[in-house]
């Protein structure tokens, strides 16, 4: 993604806006020696760094060159969320928190292009009261980019960005932001609405099911958020969550019958399982059906997972027969390690049945 292909076209529009921009030195600098064993956000930081050796001296100048690139690529293109051009916020990032009054209206600029989401938290941590007003104020920009920004650049636990313990401890100033959004006619500001409120239940749970109870049935746009919002809540069997999806959190009368698995799988292979879900009672169920994997770690400790199968209503006195399986191919964000693992499954946040596998190196 970060290749010449990229970088070289990119040189030439900074030109166009920048007379003086020196192509050829800049090229020389991004693709130095070292640049092929760069990892994906050390390339992001490198290009910031290359960009302002070349750029003005003076902050505000070199500023004005990049915002200009970025309305260039608006203008041509129109507002898009373009990850590869993150290194645009970026240099904001790491060369403009001392200029908060120039740096703060060029991320709304930047975001309309390549989210600045990650940019904004050093602003955040440096200038607290004066960024949740500015988010607040973003929150009914004309741009659903900017809208989003409001909301994703203040989530408690962005992944991959800085954290900001103060949200963590005290999120009452996200709030009247998420109020502002929860019915935004954009799917991707509604969806960082939804994570924003994720992250906000790790600490504050009863924050956010109260949240819940006020947004759900006010239009199919809330009781979507709410419910992606309460997502970790209902993998950990919270009963008010389930209760304001319609499920009881106790199982009684419900039955796991016939559950078979693979009791030995290869790292890379997969697990096929299956079971049947039993209702004996005379009244139907409303049922969320999971399964849960203890992974065995490096450090020989275990990592839960849980994962979704379905939700649905089970009449009385049916059954239903569910097949599955799992995959324990390595991914950059999950490596499978070999040893003993749990397999459970788990209805309405309870688990009924379990089993144990070994998984080979």
């Amino acid at each position: 993604m970060f290749s010449r292909e990229l970088i070289e076209p990119f040189a030439q529009d900074m030109q166009v806006v920048e007379k003086n921009f020196p192509v050829a030195p800049f090229l020389s600098l991004v693709f130095d020696a070292q640049w092929e064993s760069l990892e994906l956000k050390q390339r992001v930081r490198h290009i910031s760094l290359c960009l302002r050796k070349v750029l003005p001296a003076d902050y505000r100048e070199a500023l004005r060159a990049m915002t200009a690139v970025t309305e260039r690529y608006i203008a041509r293109s129109g507002e898009k969320m373009t990850f590869e051009y993150t290194f645009l916020p970026d240099f904001v990032e790491i060369h403009g928190p001392d200029d908060p009054d120039a740096s703060i209206p060029a991320l709304a600029v930047m975001t309309r292009w390549s989210s600045a989401e990650f940019a904004v938290r050093p602003f955040l941590l440096r200038y607290p009261e004066r960024m949740y007003a500015q988010m607040l104020e973003w929150s009914q920009h004309s741009s659903p980019l900017v809208r989003r920004l409001s909301s994703e650049g203040i989530r408690p636990r962005l992944p991959w960005g800085m954290g900001v313990p103060a949200l963590k401890r005290d999120p009452s100033p996200i709030l009247p932001i998420l109020e502002n959004l929860k019915q935004d006619p954009a799917e991707t500001v509604r969806r960082s609405v939804a994570n924003n409120l994720n992250d906000i239940s790790k600490e504050h749970p009863a924050l956010v099911l109260d949240m819940a109870g006020r947004w759900l049935g006010q239009s199919p746009e809330t009781d979507w958020i709410v419910r992606h919002a309460c997502r970790g809540l209902l993998k950990k069997g919270n009963p008010e969550a389930l209760a304001h999806f319609g499920f009881q959190s106790g199982v009684e009368g419900i039955e796991i019958r016939h559950f078979q698995y693979d009791a030995s799988v290869p790292i890379g292979g997969r697990l096929n399982f299956s079971f049947q879900v039993a209702n004996t009672l005379s009244h139907p169920v409303a049922l969320r059906l999971e399964y849960r994997i203890d992974y065995q770690t490096l450090s020989g400790k275990t990592s839960v997972k849980i994962f979704k199968i379905k939700e649905f209503t089970l009449a009385a006195g049916q059954t239903e027969d569910i097949s599955k399986y799992q995959r324990f191919q390595d991914f950059t964000t999950r490596k499978h390690f070999a040893g003993e693992h749990t397999l459970r499954i788990v209805v309405n946040g309870k688990p009924l049945a379990e089993g144990r596998l070994e998984v080979r190196g």
